[in-house]
């Protein structure tokens, strides 16, 4: 019998810079560094931790993700300027393992329209910018941006001056999820056939989803000979998302018989990853979503559930344990005690400092007296949109409100804005318009309402629901998310977690557009 040398693949998550442009997807810095301590602890090999010259916000966030990062890279992304590159290099100081990526367009259409430079000027710009990055760091990564809808002979050339400059890895992004499995795979091919010492860096994939096709086109690029693929826990990103890390992982852990590769990823953690950058970003995972999605371990139909019972291989290729999901849900009650709660948050990966432990403690226990069950669901909810809450500046106090048939709905709230409590009474049209406009009235801003949307943590009629909200300002969108038993509660949550997005986001200003190399 054959034995196969398995290949390990890099896993690059780019979840803190690509992940946080979707629309409406901005964090701040206490929740940055939360998915990066994470995303270290579940064996991510390089996080991309941000766009250093972006904003002051950004640059910071990719600093303190440095001193916080313990065994993966840390990349900062930056243009072919020189002050993109040496503001990488600063922001990525103190890293163990810093890691600039410098990136240019390629194609015919980026390079007339967007960047209004010939080929040779931007071949000239990749060997400046790649020289410049390896000042800073012998790790340096180069991106041909639309890479799937450049002149292939021109690919080559490029890719051969970032690798003579000094590019340790090349990515092929596939920017506007134009490509196909087959397409993918022959380029990659191709580019290691005919670029000299195209033997000596390592390929990566990045593919976007706008066809639906960013997990297979990055595992066609793997299967090609790709040593890396750049990714997003729950494939958030740019207009329709990345290829999804935990879809990438668990394909590779499922089909070693056609894919001979490993990852250091922890799959366990896979689950929690997902709710974290859900819960921090406002996005709600589709419940039919691969390996994380609600549904993912969920038999209803008859035939199914009859298959399941006598061996769990009729029709799970994957356990749920393995992504951290676990079996039984139903575990605590209102009599539960402190012993009990804090051995299932640490079994649910939970580890919190006293003050955090004992205000989830008493969240619980408010809980407990609500709902007849407490399921883990409603422990994560709970936990995390505390812990969410509590990086806010302005967060909400009190809510009572009046309604019913012939009734003037009537919102009577307080807010602590920045550390100083304010109340006021207002009407509207129905609770929400009224809890809406009350927070209006207290903190005035001009942004519209965009979404509006409900969902149950769990069944029953005692279930915690989930709001999100979608604010916009000035071209600028942010999602916030809330959760209570009380549905008008959570929906008060949501928006004011919205506006707190808000804050951040006014703080960030895009990069002004590239005209030059340098």
């Amino acid at each position: 019998m054959t034995t196969i040398m398995q290949r390990q693949i890099k896993i690059f998550d780019t979840t803190l810079r690509d992940g946080e442009q979707s629309p409406g997807a901005a964090m701040n810095l206490e929740e940055k560094l939360r998915i990066a301590e994470l995303l270290d602890e579940m064996g991510v090999d390089i996080i991309e931790a941000g766009f250093p010259i972006s904003s002051p916000g950004d640059f910071k966030a990719v600093s303190e993700i440095t001193k916080l990062v313990k065994n993966a890279s840390v990349c900062g992304l930056a243009r072919a300027g020189f002050k993109d590159i040496d503001r990488a290099g600063e922001a990525l100081k103190q890293a163990k393992r810093p890691r600039i990526h410098t990136f240019i367009s390629t194609s015919p259409v980026h390079m007339k329209h967007k960047l209004n430079m010939g080929e040779n000027a931007v071949l000239e710009a990749i060997g400046a910018s790649v020289t410049r990055a390896r000042n800073f760091t012998d790790d340096v990564e180069w991106s041909a941006e639309d890479a799937t809808r450049t002149v292939p002979e021109f690919l080559c050339r490029c890719v051969e001056v970032a690798i003579h400059s000094g590019a340790t890895t090349i990515n092929i992004p596939d920017t506007v999820g134009y490509t196909t499995p087959q397409e993918y795979f022959d380029l990659i091919t191709m580019l290691r056939a005919k670029v000299p010492n195209a033997n000596t860096i390592t390929f990566s994939t990045h593919c976007h989803n706008d066809l639906g096709l960013a997990v297979a086109n990055s595992l066609a690029g793997v299967l090609a000979g790709a040593g890396q693929v750049e990714c997003t826990i729950n494939g958030i990103g740019e207009r329709a998302g990345n290829a999804a890390l935990e879809e990438i992982v668990m394909a590779l852990r499922v089909r070693k018989d056609i894919m001979p590769f490993g990852t250091n990823i922890n799959t366990k953690l896979l689950a929690k990853a997902s709710k974290l950058v859900s819960n921090v970003t406002g996005f709600p995972v589709q419940y039919n979503k691969a390996i994380v999605g609600k549904n993912a371990f969920s038999h209803e139909s008859g035939i199914h559930q009859d298959g399941m019972l006598k061996n769990v291989e009729t029709y799970e290729i994957m356990r749920p344990e393995d992504v951290g999901v676990n079996a039984t849900s139903l575990m605590l009650g209102k009599l539960s005690g402190r012993h009990a709660f804090k051995d299932k948050l640490e079994s649910m990966g939970y580890t919190l400092e006293e003050a955090a432990f004992e205000d989830a403690f008493r969240r619980f226990k408010d809980l407990a007296d609500k709902k007849k069950h407490v399921f883990d669901e409603d422990i994560m909810a709970l936990v995390d949109d505390e812990i969410i809450r509590g990086q806010d500046a302005i967060m909400v106090k009190a809510l009572k409100l009046e309604t019913g048939t012939g009734i003037k709905p009537t919102a009577a709230m307080t807010l602590s804005v920045h550390g100083e409590d304010k109340s006021v009474t207002a009407t509207g049209d129905g609770p929400v318009d009224a809890i809406f406009k009350a927070i209006h009235e207290i903190y005035p801003h001009g942004a519209s309402l965009q979404l509006f949307q409900i969902s149950a943590v769990t069944e029953g009629t005692d279930a915690q629901a989930a709001v999100s909200v979608r604010l916009e300002e000035n071209g600028r969108t942010v999602t916030g998310k809330g959760s209570d038993t009380d549905t008008m509660v959570a929906a008060a949550y949501a928006y004011v977690n919205a506006l707190n997005k808000l804050l951040v986001k006014r703080e960030k200003q895009a990069p002004e557009a590239l005209t030059v190399a340098r």
